[in-house]
């Protein structure tokens, strides 16, 4: 076997590889005498079909699966007897059998990128409040007071804030009807801004059966596709006007609330444990972040590009699952997976690079998965979803499914590590305009 290896890029290799006509001659004769014994043809009987007439009629069947054969078996020998160490499946082409009997194949891999640790340990992180104060907890309280309202028609009085409103819509941009936004006896919570604050505004004043057209204008920055940076005139029918009737915030209302509660002390208690621990989620989650871009500013070098598209493949397909649940698609809101690898291309580099980075302090401190490790990611994801144990076991018995989670896990490991190594500051308070000009005058 003869291998010439290329350097085509900082991390590409491109290696040909060239296997002699007595090794490639022996397997093409192995291959057409078994086929010569399976073949059944017109005329001759099994086993008895010159070699002649089988060249004629399978030649290209026969080549194929003794090529791909050859490749296989040579094709890890050639990139380890060279010290190559691919981090992705080989790109194979140029697959031919030569004139000579020999047979050539070419493999371009990426490799590892090699780089030196930089700091990891002893990283500053500004610290994360965490803190529920007794507004919020009211809040939380007049929020579920809304949710728990009886609701009862009104046909006396017009749409007022706080009201939830039964209409037909339909949306027009420049003059032309947009099929996507339409509904009928759709329940807007007026006031509460689900709807957009503007579209909700538009409904006060509006009696029951009233129609009316109203303009609205959304920004860039609105949530939704089709509609960001629009002039949407919509045509409303307000079908019904039903208004809350809220119970007292008191005892009785915590009873309501749920069999645990046995006063509306139990409930606070309740509303208070949960915001905080949400609070603590999020303030985990916000360090990471915070630790995981000082590792990017303190690592900068190239990653792979096939790694870099398989990302970018992954992030298009996630943001296409959660256009189809809503019944969109990329078309309807002015997108096209071109773009949105364009859009995500830094993103996907930074996600690369990261995880190169956390791979590399793994194998430094020797952290690695362990049993209870796994055990616990099982139970959480059954703890999600109210599964057993062994059913979450069994989902993952596909290694397609189980090694991209035991990614995830080990990567929580070694952020939890980073974590502990941090040191935490105090945030940074504002300054004071007054101190500010005192500063700026020194």
């Amino acid at each position: 076997m003869d291998v010439n290896v290329e350097e085509i890029g900082t991390l590409t290799r491109k290696i040909t590889v060239t296997l002699p006509a007595e090794g490639v001659q022996g397997k093409l004769n192995e291959a057409y005498e078994k086929l010569r014994k399976e073949v059944k043809l017109k005329g001759f009987r099994r086993g008895k079909v010159p070699r002649a007439i089988i060249l004629k009629h399978f030649k290209g069947q026969v080549e194929a699966e003794t090529s791909e054969k050859l490749v296989q078996e040579n094709y890890f020998d050639a990139v380890e007897k060279n010290g190559i160490d691919p981090i992705v499946h080989p790109d194979i082409k140029d697959v031919k059998f030569n004139e000579d009997g020999s047979f050539t194949f070419i493999a371009e891999v990426e490799i590892r990128p090699d780089f030196t640790l930089g700091q990891y340990k002893g990283l500053e992180v500004e610290k994360v409040e965490v803190l529920v104060t007794d507004e919020e907890v009211q809040l939380e309280l007049e929020q579920m007071q809304k949710n728990m309202a009886a609701l009862t028609s009104v046909s006396d009085r017009p749409v007022q804030n706080g009201d939830v409103v039964i209409v037909d819509f339909q949306g027009y941009h420049d003059g032309e009807i947009m099929g996507q936004v339409k509904n009928e006896n759709y329940s807007v919570d007026v006031g509460s801004g689900e709807m957009g604050a503007d579209f909700e505004a538009m409904l006060v004043g509006m009696n029951k059966d009233d129609e009316g057209d109203h303009e609205v204008d959304f920004p860039e920055a609105h949530p939704n596709p089709i509609l960001k940076g629009k002039k949407v005139s919509f045509h409303v029918k307000v079908k019904d006007i039903k208004e809350r009737i809220l119970a007292d915030i008191d005892d009785e209302f915590a009873k309501d609330a749920g069999e645990e509660f046995n006063s509306l002390e139990d409930l606070k208690k309740s509303i208070t444990e949960r915001l905080t621990k949400q609070r603590e989620e999020r303030a985990e989650g916000t360090l990471t972040d915070r630790i995981m871009q000082q590792l990017l500013n303190n690592h900068d070098f190239e990653v792979p590009k096939r790694l870099v598209d398989f990302e970018i493949e992954q992030m298009i397909k996630q943001t296409e699952k959660q256009f189809e649940q809503n019944g969109l698609s990329l078309e309807a809101a002015g997108l096209s997976r071109e773009k949105l690898a364009e859009q995500n291309e830094e993103l996907a580099k930074k996600r690369v690079r990261g995880d190169f980075i956390l791979k590399k302090i793994a194998e430094v401190e020797e952290l690695k998965l362990a049993e209870e490790d796994m055990e616990r990611g099982f139970k959480r994801i059954g703890d999600m979803y109210n599964m057993p144990v062994a059913k979450v076991k069994e989902f993952f018995q596909n290694r397609d499914d189980l090694l991209p989670f035991m990614n995830e896990l080990l990567n929580e490991k070694i952020l939890a590590f980073l974590r502990q190594q941090s040191v935490f500051v105090e945030a940074a308070k504002p300054t004071e305009a007054g101190e500010e000009d005192a500063a700026a005058k020194s």
